[in-house]
């Protein structure tokens, strides 16, 4: 329906021309493209009563016109409004006129006849800059600005740790971009959780649609976000909308595309910089304005140099980016975490939440946790579905981390050529086993017990130990 079309750009792109005719072509041109956000103007004594009246995201301005000239104008409206790019359109096809525009503070100059294809990527790039440069703005006050976050779109995000709360700041700013946004981090970080509170920041009046691209082939791909038609391929009865289209004035979260095969990242490419896509068995064209947030846990540069991931998406994708830190980096979270957990756990489980001991938090931060907040969590409620009394005990969590720290330990201590060979002077046996002891009690924050766990001993053996140092 004509009332949820979504404007395209928000704020809407002011032409300015003499030649009514000409006015027309431009703004069909334009609208063909999927910019159905404009005000065009004929007379160019009235540009200034159009500018204090609208926020305007771009100007197009003829050179030539009758009153005022296109550079005249543009004399005038650079110290007023630096912010808007101006492209300047010239039946006149002469460098110093091109020069002189340009050293005003014109973002391009154009020759008519102009090009369709020049002219759309003119209009692009133009406001692709100014976003670009009102974003730092908007950044630049955010994170100077000692306003504390409440916003409610993240409150499902447990946290009081400053990295996160840098992160929070940042959606803030990037939110209302129609640029694409990119999550990378650990799997169980949390992409999706802040994928949807971008969502609840922009303010969409479509949904939320995510999709996992992990496993996706080619085909499964297109047909899974473009749809297809009836008879498009064997098995294709009817015609299938795809989840682009039914993202439409809402989120496409695509996750995991570090995974994406190099023909899916060409189509996936073309849907980010064009906002067009083909369903299968048509050579008709879509339109989207979905705002599309990307998520990985994959080192995409690294994904790069294997030749798996294509440069120019990377680069696309670079704009808007955000990493999101794995537990182990945030452990002065884990007493947070882990309250909300358990009442969780009791809820589902028709327990009473059980108090616990605080060493617990001390045997949770000696763990990596490669499994993120989502490891946390599982561990959590299965510890409140074996436990049976008001204290919690620490002995589930023991036993899963004691089966899964071999897993974890550092590869070079097993490697002898990466360390060992390396030392000009051997420490003696005591020495090492000295430091190694010194690490476990500060990882266990002085506790003998998660020590000794750390160790693979005894805590008798530990203690015996620690005796015989101060004798």
């Amino acid at each position: 329906m004509a009332e949820n079309l979504k404007l395209y750009p928000s704020k809407p792109i002011l032409i300015v021309d003499d030649d009514s005719e000409l006015l027309k072509t431009f703004n069909a041109t334009l609208s063909s493209a999927g910019f159905n956000n404009t005000l065009l103007c004929n007379d160019s004594r009235k540009i200034f009563k159009i500018l204090e009246k609208n926020e305007i995201s771009l100007i197009i301005l003829d050179l030539i016109m009758p009153h005022l000239r296109g550079d005249e104008l543009l004399e005038q409206i650079m110290p007023i409004y630096p912010q808007v790019p101006v492209i300047i359109v010239s039946g006149v096809n002469d460098v110093s006129s091109a020069v002189r525009c340009l050293n005003k503070g014109a973002y391009n100059y154009m020759v008519k006849p102009v090009e369709r294809g020049a002219f759309l990527q003119a209009i692009n790039n133009a406001l692709d800059s100014s976003e670009i440069r009102n974003e730092n703005i908007r950044l630049k006050k955010q994170f100077f600005s000692d306003t504390s976050i409440e916003n409610k779109a993240f409150s499902p995000i447990i946290t009081n740790n400053n990295k996160m709360k840098y992160i929070f700041r940042y959606c803030e700013v990037v939110a209302h971009s129609s640029q694409p946004i990119l999550i990378t981090g650990e799997t169980g970080t949390g992409k999706e959780l802040f994928a949807q509170a971008i969502y609840k920041l922009a303010e969409c009046k479509g949904e939320f649609v995510p999709v996992n691209a992990a496993g996706l082939d080619d085909n499964l791909f297109s047909d899974t976000l473009f749809g297809h038609k009836k008879g498009a391929f064997t098995g294709a009865s009817k015609t299938r909308r795809g989840l682009v289209a039914k993202a439409q004035n809402g989120v496409l979260f695509l996750d995991e595309i570090g995974d994406l095969s190099i023909p899916s990242q060409v189509k996936l490419l073309r849907l980010l910089q064009e906002r067009e896509y083909s369903p299968l068995g048509t050579d008709l064209t879509s339109r989207s304005n979905a705002k599309i947030i990307l998520g990985t846990h994959r080192d995409l540069q690294e994904q790069i140099k294997k030749e798996k991931f294509r440069k120019d998406l990377y680069y696309r994708l670079s704009m808007h980016q955000f990493h999101l830190p794995p537990l182990r980096e945030r452990l002065d979270d884990m007493p947070l975490l882990l309250n909300e957990f358990l009442k969780h756990a009791s809820k589902d489980l028709g327990k009473k939440t059980p108090v616990y001991h605080p060493e617990l938090i001390n045997l949770l931060s000696t763990y990596s946790f490669p499994g993120n907040i989502r490891e946390l969590q599982s561990m959590v409620f299965e510890a409140v579905s074996r436990h049976k009394s008001r204290m919690l005990s620490s002995s589930a969590f023991e036993k899963y981390i004691g089966n899964t720290q071999p897993e974890n330990k550092p590869q070079d201590l097993t490697d002898h050529n990466n360390w060992a060979s390396k030392l000009q002077i051997l420490p003696s046996l005591k020495d090492v086993t000295d430091i190694i002891v010194d690490e476990a009690l500060k990882r266990s924050n002085g506790n003998q017990r998660i020590a000794s766990n750390l160790l693979g001993i005894t805590p008798q053996a530990l203690s015996k130990r620690l005796k015989n140092r101060k004798t």
